[in-house]
């Protein structure tokens, strides 16, 4: 018979150690649920997809804004005056609640208007997602994750959804070799191809963050995992990802976590960025290459959670975001409500001044915008969802200024308050903002609120919807010292939840 395999035989071992350990963590975790009253979540999921597989018909209804919320998508219609949201989260400081509502918002009559179509994907939040004029119009959806009400559970999606804007039907798109299950990763619209990058994946046991490339064709419906040559960025969430116009793919920041001893976390805030740039001689379209470059301009202070997208003529926009001073047993936060735009021709950081100052005009270079904007198979469009990661603690929120602005007068002008993962896009040259979250003390607010900014004028932001209900914040069991499920599992449940 020959001489017995001892590595295989410790492997076996090692493999069944480690089932024992899942199941012992798994029947530990069917009795919290069962003590808070939820149930398992893949049973939640099933009932859900159950559900939708009833619907039998496509409703088009009138309807009020969407409700408060983060960590959604929110990107212009490839052909028609409209923008389109979806999905997204909400916790109010008990209960999560998570969206899989798609909302179309027309920009010439301001009137928002709710897609009902059976068979779509299940609620979600974290997730990425891209249009094009392709095919008569499409929306594709990727990942993502969903949380049970008590945060105890997550569920990360790997799945790829189109939406066929011509008839208002989904479809699951099923191909082999795609990312794994991932929330908080970017997803960019390229010459016919979906790029996904970078997220993270979190069981509550342990976590891993990723900078892998995942391509998509809409051609073929074939995933390809791209193997870039050269040192690429580190494994990130919610970094800034857009395309540039001559073909290359811009990634800015992002943030992971680092495991300093057990049970005892960091996170880190890059402020880094990188160019994933195409061979030029290859015509496969699968040989890229990472080269590291710097960002000039005004200095861009460090920050997560930042709002960002791209416009025509190869301009970006990011509104908000916020750093974290971490401590021992604390965290401390800044908000902000600053808005910046980079040059993608130069890589050039510039700080936008909104509205009129005194004895001087604000001049921001390359702000012609075309009215009549173009297709998004000829400049690539980008939604980012601007979302990161939640804060535990802080402070009031401030606001930052520019070192740049000139020591004059100046006309008080409103803008929008600070935030983190506020949903930006561009339609016809005016930007819109919706939403967002903001911490006060250790209550975390999320907003509704919406706003539009002539990207030509920049005299004011317009308010499209006033925030005016003030956010019922119910604090939880845990932060009166107990609960069912102990009160640092549940901190760090929320932190993951909003780490998008």
């Amino acid at each position: 018979m020959g001489k017995k395999d001892k590595n295989k035989k410790k492997g076996k071992g090692a493999e069944k150690t480690a089932a024992k350990t899942e199941k012992k963590e798994s029947n530990k975790l069917k009795k919290n649920l069962a003590k808070i009253g939820e149930e398992d979540i893949e049973k939640i999921l099933a009932d859900i997809e159950q559900e939708e597989r009833k619907k039998l018909e496509i409703k088009i209804l009138k309807v009020d804004p969407p409700r408060r919320r983060i960590n959604f998508s929110f990107v212009p219609h490839p052909d028609k005056d409209e923008l389109i949201l979806f999905g997204g989260e909400f916790f109010n400081g008990q209960k999560t609640f998570i969206y899989n509502d798609l909302f179309f918002y027309n920009v010439q009559s301001n009137s928002w208007t709710l897609i009902q179509s059976p068979a779509g994907p299940p609620p979600r939040c974290g997730h990425q997602m891209v249009t094009t004029s392709v095919n008569k119009g499409q929306l594709w959806v990727f990942g993502g994750e969903y949380a049970s009400p008590t945060q105890s559970q997550f569920y990360h999606y790997k799945d790829l959804w189109v939406f066929h804007l011509d008839c208002n039907k989904w479809e699951k798109v099923t191909s082999p070799n795609g990312p794994s299950s991932r929330s908080g990763h970017r997803m960019v619209y390229l010459k016919k191809q979906i790029f996904v990058f970078g997220g993270f994946h979190d069981n509550l046991r342990d976590y891993k963050y990723y900078n892998d490339v995942h391509v998509f064709s809409i051609e073929t419906y074939r995933w390809t995992k791209l193997e870039p040559t050269g040192k690429g960025p580190a494994p990130r969430s919610g970094c800034c990802m857009v395309p540039l116009s001559d073909g290359k793919i811009l990634i800015y920041g992002g943030y992971s976590k680092e495991k300093l001893k057990k049970d005892v976390d960091k996170g880190v805030i890059f402020a880094d960025a990188f160019l994933l740039v195409p061979d030029k001689n290859d015509t496969t379209a699968t040989k890229w290459k990472w080269v590291q470059t710097k960002l000039g301009g005004v200095n861009f202070t460090q920050r997560s959670g930042i709002g960002c997208t791209i416009a025509p003529n190869n301009v970006a926009y990011t509104f908000g975001g916020v750093f974290d001073i971490e401590e021992e047993e604390d965290i401390s936060s800044t908000f902000y409500n600053d808005f910046y735009m980079l040059d993608l021709n130069n890589l050039i950081w510039r700080n936008i001044a909104v509205g009129k100052v005194n004895k001087r005009k604000v001049e921001v270079e390359d702000l012609k915008m075309e009215v009549d904007e173009v297709k998004v198979n000829e400049v690539p469009e980008i939604v980012a969802d601007d979302g990161i990661f939640t804060v535990t603690v802080g402070p009031s929120f401030s606001t930052v200024q520019s070192s740049s602005q000139e020591a004059e007068d100046k006309v008080d002008i409103f803008k929008p308050s600070p935030r983190m993962n506020c949903g930006l896009t561009v339609k016809h040259g005016i930007l819109y903002m919706f939403g967002g979250m903001v911490e006060d003390a250790d209550k975390q607010l999320t907003m509704s609120d919406f706003y539009s900014l002539d990207l030509r004028k920049l005299d004011k932001w317009n308010v499209l919807v006033q925030d005016k209900e003030v956010q019922e914040w119910l604090a939880s069991n845990s932060e009166s010292e107990s609960d069912d499920v102990s009160s640092s599992s549940d901190e760090n449940q929320s932190d993951d939840s909003m780490e998008t």
